[in-house]
């Protein structure tokens, strides 16, 4: 065979099938591999290619190697092998592990316990006019389809843009070696450490430790499906915020994965609270502050059954306050979805909370942690919208790739290589000006490549895990408002319900997360019994911890700090025949707080540093 010849050279994959490849003998191996990760659209999957079925003879990727010096000739069938390379390595690398999917022991989420076990399948009618099979037969024309079938998901009303997760999975494993090859796989952007055949960056590299140049796909499908606030009043009481300060403003929401029926194996995100961490806030920007309760509020949450499904922020600026409509600025043709700077942000969030996942060799793959932003829709209204990055845009942020460009927000920008770091290099595929698919470089980087969205709105019946008060507890960190939650603050929510309605008036999250995590209140060591209570509704549970010394003390304090001195136990939540509290009242200038030690005046009846009463 004379060089430079065009050949046919055919590659068989156990999940893609056969696809022939038009080449050249003279061809460089790393053209040939770009070939085949276009014709088998791999994105940014790993995947090895070796002459026998067996995995012998890898061809490996080299620039100055041809098909011809690796004897590859006209008709030859290759062996594709996807996601089988570590976390680093070049396509066409040597170093190959166990890609079985139960290789690892993994705690995954419920949900995902839950939809292994489904079906999936999506059932269709009898057709009367072309089935010609009795009621109970089945034929191509009413067979069940698989969860993954795209021409189903467009017929939806609306559409249905992306593969649930699950269906993504089902796909994956649904060819004859039922996913025995099925491993997702984290792209990684750092050299590989440890490669003794040159100095270490920037003194060499080599293509065993150099990442992969990576061409961005939209991501194909989605962790979670939709978002679901359980009733408007969660909302209301986060937007108050904004509204009584024209002021931006951050939460962690607080909830559960639960399965979405509207999409087949779908997962949505139920949001049952909004967390308020520590920030300083403006209207044009928020700079969140450390947390030195993150991980506290974080067990708090677990004790209750929730975990954070997400973080949702505001960027509203009013239009007409007589009309109460909001400016849409966000969502157009001039405009932006998320910016760089959020994306990045999102990304962030997202590799703190990973998803676990026994198809991955690292144990976990992408996030199911979601973003919602509050801003305004084409009509003038308050709108959220939500929106997840993609697992490539974690792994660009987790490895210091991605940055925000300084003057449009809608462009990030792929860092050049430096002595300090290397960059692999990031393209994406994009029409020109005469329809055709050109590829550039990502330099800068429409952060639409790198975002998937979903439904983020209320049920048509209202679910409360957490009751609304007429006047709830303050929320956290809202002292610059003068909502302050101290004792003060208890006394006035717990008046609003008789002693009763116990369950009723201590089902409230952010009141909890106050008895749980104050200093001054005796209940640190009580509280896991009150939360299992509210956790799961037991009345007997709840009535228990009523009667606990501890909440005993609280009472009495309360009943103390009232503002009639003589208040008997009689009218508290200590209960009926209880004797009367003793009189508060000293004649010495001064008095101490037993609690905090801070000297007062003497007619001060509660303190004027911890705000508990005088006793």
């Amino acid at each position: 065979m004379s060089r430079g010849k065009a050949i046919i050279v055919r590659v068989q994959c156990p999940e893609l099938g056969t696809k022939r490849i038009d080449t050249k003998g003279n061809e460089s191996i790393a053209d040939f591999m770009n070939k085949i990760q276009k014709t088998f659209e791999l994105g940014d999957i790993g995947w090895n290619v070796y002459k026998t079925r067996e995995k012998k003879d890898i061809i490996k990727t080299s620039r100055s190697k041809t098909l011809d010096s690796c004897k590859v000739k006209h008709g030859d069938m290759l062996y594709l092998f996807t996601q089988t390379t570590h976390t680093g390595e070049r396509p066409g690398s040597s170093a190959t592990i166990d890609t079985s999917p139960f290789t690892n022991t993994v705690q995954e989420n419920e949900v995902d316990l839950l939809l292994y076990k489904e079906d999936g399948k999506i059932d269709r009618n009898r057709d009367e006019q072309l089935c010609h099979h009795g009621p109970s037969g089945k034929c191509l024309h009413c067979v069940p389809l698989e969860p993954f079938d795209e021409k189903y998901l467009a017929t939806c009303d609306p559409p249905i843009k992306y593969l649930s997760f699950h269906s993504y999975l089902r796909k994956l494993t649904s060819g004859v070696d039922k996913g025995k090859f099925a491993n997702l796989e984290n792209v990684t952007c750092k050299i590989k450490e440890g490669c003794k055949e040159h100095p270490p960056w920037p003194g060499g590299i080599c293509t065993k430790c150099q990442p992969t140049a990576l061409t961005l796909q939209r991501q194909r499908y989605r962790h979670v499906d939709y978002i679901m606030f359980e009733n408007p009043g969660i909302c209301d009481q986060f937007l108050n915020y904004w509204r009584s300060t024209g002021n931006q403003r951050i939460g962690i929401m607080f909830g559960r994965y639960e399965p979405h029926k509207d999409i087949p194996l779908g997962i949505r995100a139920v949001v049952v609270a909004i967390y308020e961490p520590p920030q300083i806030n403006s209207k044009n920007r928020i700079e969140l502050l450390e947390d030195p309760l993150e991980e506290t509020v974080n067990k708090f949450g677990s004790r209750l059954g929730l975990v954070p499904v997400g973080w949702i922020f505001t960027d509203l600026v009013a239009d007409d306050l007589t009309k109460g409509t909001v400016k849409n600025f966000r969502g157009n043709v001039d405009s932006h979805f998320l910016s760089a700077e959020e994306c990045i942000m999102a990304a962030q969030y997202q590799n703190k909370y990973l998803n676990p996942c026994k198809y991955s060799s690292d144990g976990y793959f992408g996030s199911k942690f979601v973003t919602v932003i509050v801003t305004g829709d084409q009509t003038g209204q308050i709108h959220f919208e939500g929106y997840q990055v993609s697992s490539v845009c974690m792994s660009l942020v987790r490895d210091n790739c991605l940055i925000p460009t300084k003057d449009a927000p809608e462009l990030g920008y792929i860092k050049e290589s430096s002595n300090e770091q290397y960059v692999p290099d990031v393209f994406y595929t994009d029409k020109d000006e005469y329809g055709n698919e050109a590829t550039q470089l990502a330099r800068p980087l429409p952060v639409e490549y790198l975002l998937v969205d979903m439904g983020a709105a209320f049920p048509v019946e209202p679910q409360y895990t957490f009751r609304l008060a007429d006047r709830p507890f303050p929320k956290e960190n809202r002292t610059t408002t003068g909502q302050v939650q101290d004792f003060n603050a208890l006394i006035q929510h717990m008046e609003q319900f008789p002693p009763s309605k116990f369950m009723e008036a201590v089902s409230d999250f952010h009141l909890l997360l106050y008895l749980a995590t104050s200093d001054m209140l005796p209940l640190k060591e009580r509280i896991v019994g009150l939360l299992e209570a509210v956790k799961t509704g037991d009345e007997s549970l709840a009535h228990h911890f009523k009667k606990t010394e501890e909440w005993a003390t609280v009472e009495e304090l309360m009943a103390a700090h009232a503002p009639n001195p003589g208040l008997s136990r009689e009218g508290s939540y200590v209960g009926p025949g209880a004797s009367p509290l003793p009189p508060i009242g000293s004649s010495s200038s001064v008095w101490t707080c037993a609690h905090c030690t801070f000297h007062n005046k003497a007619d001060n009846q509660s303190c004027e540093m911890c705000s508990l009463p005088r006793q």
